[in-house]
Formats: structure tokens, C-alpha cells, sequence
């Protein structure tokens, strides 16, 4: 825990320490606008759709056209990327939800990465063209640049985050369980007297609008922890030439924010799917099944 506060440190460090090229290092926090025929795009998404495409080929490439009891090196390689993230995440989100939760994180995952680290490619931010505003000012507009470099697209991660956050822990806990989650008393009745009991029904109630306005505030420090530091890396490697020392930190960054935005939503989905394996066969309001009661008598 205290490894990972110290990377976390070090990482708004580097996105503060990256404002400081902003200016000189003529990089936009806005993506550039384009038109394909009446199409309006943005370097952005032209550098989305590009990255998803890749991917979607590669992958098809390295399985072949159905995977085989004996693998191929492609299918191995693959298998051993999922096995990997399934082993990170599913302690995580709970052996409930493991299962529908795996291929969207594991999406999630090697997007994002793959976005962080298109910044460190030949050209991308840098290759572009040159034209002067109605202000009279030189604005250079480069023809891609990564995905998270865009608030556009790490607010759209984080939207299409939490709407699987909620069909997950509506379809794998239930209303009822989120609710109790939320507001629910979770002292036990038999260890207190009843009027303090009943007096901490209001204490879980605002505790659990504290819960819910954490809840609204995701998407908002989701979205703006990676485009923080996408963006702060972009322009901290222009702003010093790509000097060889940051662009081996941008390579650590991207991997680290890949990872965080990835096993933060796993994390909110266990908070309400995962209660622990001596506890899946419980109720929200945590009593035995009856065959449990049935088997100890």
C-alpha cells in the first residue's frame, strides 16, 4: 500500500511537472477538428478507431479462425494475457460477476494501454500541419494523437465504466442488495440495545448519501486522473525534446494508468458483488440459506 501511494505520488509530480511545457511545447489540450467529406472527426478518434481496428486484427491474427485444444504461439501468447488479468481481477469483483466482468476489464485494460502508449510512437502528436487563427496566431494541428490525451475519450471511458459498473451489480447483487449496500443498517440487532439500533438506521442513511455523491464524482476522477497524466506526459516529452529518460516514464505512466483506471472499476463492482467466499451464499441482510439451517440441525 505504501509502494503503490508513492507511485501514485510520483505520478502527479509528473503531470504537474508536465504543465509546465504546456505552453512551449505547443501541444493542445483540445483535440484538432477534421472533416472526412461531411464527417466531422477529431485527431483523437481518428487515432481510436485506428487503435481498435489494430487490435481487433491482431487478436483474429494470433487466434486464427477458432481457438484449438493445442494452442498456437499466437493463441498461447494470447491465453497467457487473459489468464494473467483474470487472476488480478477476479479476486477482485467476486466469483459472482468474475465471469461477465473478465472480457469487458480485460478490453478496458489493453485499450487504454495501447492508447497511453501510442504518445511514444514516430509522429503521432508531432507530424501535422501548420495554420494561423482568426487571432492571428500560429497554431500547429498534428494529424493523430492518443485517445487519453483527449478528455473526450476518457470521459466516454469512464460513462461506458460505470454503465457496466451498474448493469453488473444489478444483474449479480440485485436492487435489494444495492440498496442494503447503501443505506442498510449493518449493525447487528442481538449486540445492542434496540434504541441505538434503530438510531444508527439515520446514521447509515446519510452515510449512504455521502456514498452516493461519491458515486457521482467516478466518472469525474476516472476520466480526469487519465487524461491528466496521458496528456501531461504529451507534453512534458515535447517540451523536452523526448529526452530518453521521460519517454521510459511515459512508458511506466501509461502501464500504471492502464492498470489503476482498470482495477478501480474492478474494485467498485466488488465493493457490492464480492462479499468473500464464506459469505456468497448470504443474503443482504446477511442470514444463513435454509439448507445450511437444515444440514446443522
Amino acid at each position: 500500500m505504501l509502494q503503490a501511494r508513492k507511485l501514485a505520488l510520483l505520478t502527479s509530480i509528473f503531470a504537474s511537472t508536465a504543465a509546465v511545457f504546456a505552453e512551449e511545447s505547443g501541444v493542445s489540450a483540445r483535440a484538432e477538428p477534421f472533416h472526412i467529406g461531411p464527417l466531422p472527426v477529431t485527431n483523437s478518434i481518428l487515432t481510436t478507431w485506428f487503435i481498435s481496428l489494430v487490435l481487433i486484427v491482431v487478436v483474429r491474427l494470433a487466434i486464427g479462425r477458432k481457438p484449438t485444444l493445442v494452442p498456437s504461439k499466437g493463441q498461447a501468447a494470447v491465453e497467457s494475457m487473459l489468464e494473467g488479468i483474470k487472476d488480478l481481477v477476479s479476486p477482485i469483483v467476486g466469483k459472482a460477476a468474475a465471469g461477465a466482468a473478465l472480457p469487458f476489464l480485460v478490453c478496458l485494460f489493453i485499450f487504454i494501454l495501447v492508447q497511453n502508449w501510442t504518445g511514444l510512437l514516430p509522429g503521432v502528436g508531432t507530424i501535422g500541419l501548420r495554420s494561423i487563427d482568426a487571432a492571428g496566431h500560429e497554431v500547429f494541428r498534428p494529424f493523430v494523437r492518443p485517445g487519453t490525451a483527449d478528455m473526450n475519450g476518457t470521459l466516454a471511458l469512464a460513462a461506458i465504466s460505470m454503465v457496466m459498473w451498474l448493469y453488473l451489480i444489478l444483474r449479480f447483487a440485485g436492487l435489494k442488495a444495492v440498496i442494503f449496500d447503501l443505506f442498510g443498517n449493518k449493525a447487528d440487532r442481538r449486540e445492542m440495545p434496540a434504541p441505538l439500533y434503530y438510531f444508527l438506521f439515520l446514521i447509515f442513511f446519510f452515510v449512504g448519501l455521502v456514498e452516493v455523491i461519491s458515486i457521482c464524482i467516478r466518472p469525474v476522477s476516472l476520466s480526469f486522473r487519465l487524461f491528466g497524466n496521458v496528456f501531461g506526459g504529451e507534453n512534458l516529452l515535447h517540451g523536452t525534446g523526448f529526452f530518453v529518460l521521460f519517454y521510459v516514464l511515459e512508458l511506466l505512466i501509461g502501464l500504471v494508468q492502464a492498470l489503476v483506471f482498470t482495477l478501480l472499476v474492478s474494485v467498485y463492482i466488488g465493493l457490492i458483488c464480492n462479499h468473500g467466499d464464506d459469505h456468497e451464499n448470504h443474503d443482504a441482510a446477511g442470514h444463513e440459506p435454509a439448507e445450511e439451517t437444515t444440514n446443522a440441525h
